[in-house]
């Protein structure tokens, strides 16, 4: 049964349209796509808002985004119209070629950076944002002596599956199927300013960092971390990278997450909502970072495709002419006092933390796969982040009854679970 609350009538619309069934298309994917991400759990045809809908005309409520990526949800029709206008117009040149809507979006990212001296690297995602910079700061470190090449980076962070970014990633089971890797990261705990400041040296180039941790558990790093990271980098001569993938385009409450702490990064990388759902990333520096990159040093054949850069461009747009950052500070505040009137009042759950419309739920055990799937059999999507932290990332257009309906969902799901595990 689909969530209350939803437009049955747009609901019988999608169960009309609903072509091929579920089990054939699960066949088919099953026969012909590399399982990756393991067996998908269900199909779906069609989004409108904070809801999607599956082969069966079911209505789903959406608190995952499509790991924090349709920040505007589903088929907005600022982003909409801007796509169909620019394939319409023009589709690829490559990058020997200028166009407006891939200098307009770099002339934007540096607006709202506040680095009137910002430039972009525009690529396909977040994890071809985050080569970009760390080519840009071993060609930086390697200016200043030819051994400065290594990274600092943190337990726990995820910073994309290339062999470069995976070995930045700090989550050691996802490098051990592609071991040896290059051996230029050095790993330091997250809570930890001291072992930062002792892991840099002259020989690093970066450290490389998320101001919130999202695959490794939605962990805010404290202002402590900021600041240490910041100041062992002024100390060698590094670079500051902040990986704002997940963090960026108002999730946090501000435009980039960064900006609602007391460090200024020199370079931050973007992607996921940037462009609501096409396939876009950007690095951005600024001061001397924004000069490393010259001609023949980084390239793709992809990045500031017109297409996705209009849309990214209608992105921005509706974010600031819908107020739409002030608005998700306000349902930010909802949910999480509604997360936080569950710890105690529900099983398992003992806590919050995250900022903005990134919020965790953290659980007294290993049982978020299961509240997942008991939120999955309720209509909605959310997903575990770790064995004891579900994790929450809704649109930022989202409804305060949709809020609302959500949390109901999760009570339902952390009770269900319970009564499951008790029997």
């Amino acid at each position: 049964m689909s969530p209350p609350g939803h437009d049955t009538e747009v609901a019988a619309t999608a169960r009309a349209a609903a072509e091929p069934a579920e089990p054939e298309l699960f066949t088919r994917a099953a026969a012909h796509v590399m399982p990756t991400y393991g067996p998908p759990k269900v199909a779906f045809v069609r989004g409108q808002g904070a809801a999607l809908f599956d082969t069966d005309g079911n209505t789903w409520l959406d608190l995952l985004c499509g790991l924090a990526v349709t920040s505007l949800g589903h088929a907005h029709p600022a982003v909409t119209e801007a796509v169909a206008r620019q394939a319409a117009t023009l589709v690829h040149t490559s990058n020997l070629h200028v166009t407006e809507p891939a200098v307009a979006l770099a002339e934007r990212l540096a607006e709202l950076t506040g680095w009137p001296d910002a430039k972009v690297f525009l690529a396909q995602c977040g994890a071809t944002a985050n080569e970009a910079a760390i080519k840009l700061a071993r060609k930086h470190g390697k200016a200043i002596h030819p051994d400065k090449v290594r990274v600092v980076a943190l337990e726990g962070s995820f910073h994309g599956r290339t062999l470069a970014t995976l070995e930045a990633t700090g989550q050691p089971a996802k490098h051990a199927p592609f071991a040896p890797l290059a051996g230029f990261v050095d790993h330091v705990p997250h809570d930890d300013p001291d072992a930062l400041r002792a892991a840099v040296g002259d020989d690093t180039c970066a450290v490389l960092l998320e101001v919130v941790q999202g695959e490794g558990g939605v962990r805010p790093l404290s202002p402590e971390m900021l600041a240490a990271a910041r100041e062992a980098c002024d100390a060698h001569d590094a670079l500051l990278l902040a990986d704002e993938v997940q963090t960026g385009i108002g999730r946090t409450g501000t435009w980039f997450a960064f900006q609602g702490t007391e460090v200024v990064p020199d370079v931050i990388t973007l992607a996921k909502a940037l462009a609501n759902g096409l396939p876009i990333g950007a690095c951005v520096a600024h001061g001397h970072a924004a000069t490393v990159l010259g001609p023949g040093d980084h390239a793709t054949t992809f990045g500031g495709n017109p297409v996705t850069c209009a849309a990214a461009l209608a992105v921005l747009d509706t974010i600031e002419g819908q107020g739409l950052l002030q608005q998700a500070n306000s349902r930010a505040k909802r949910l999480r006092a509604g997360l936080e009137a569950l710890v105690g009042a529900a099983p398992y759950a003992t806590g919050v933390r995250g900022r903005g419309l990134l919020l965790g739920l953290e659980l007294d055990a290993a049982v978020a796969g299961q509240v997942e799937a008991a939120c999955r059999d309720r209509f909605l999507l959310v997903n575990a982040v770790g064995g004891d932290v579900l994790r929450l990332a809704p649109p930022l257009i989202i409804t305060r009854e949709e809020v609302d309906l959500a949390l109901a969902a999760i009570a339902e799901a952390l009770q269900a679970v319970a009564d499951a595990n008790a029997a």
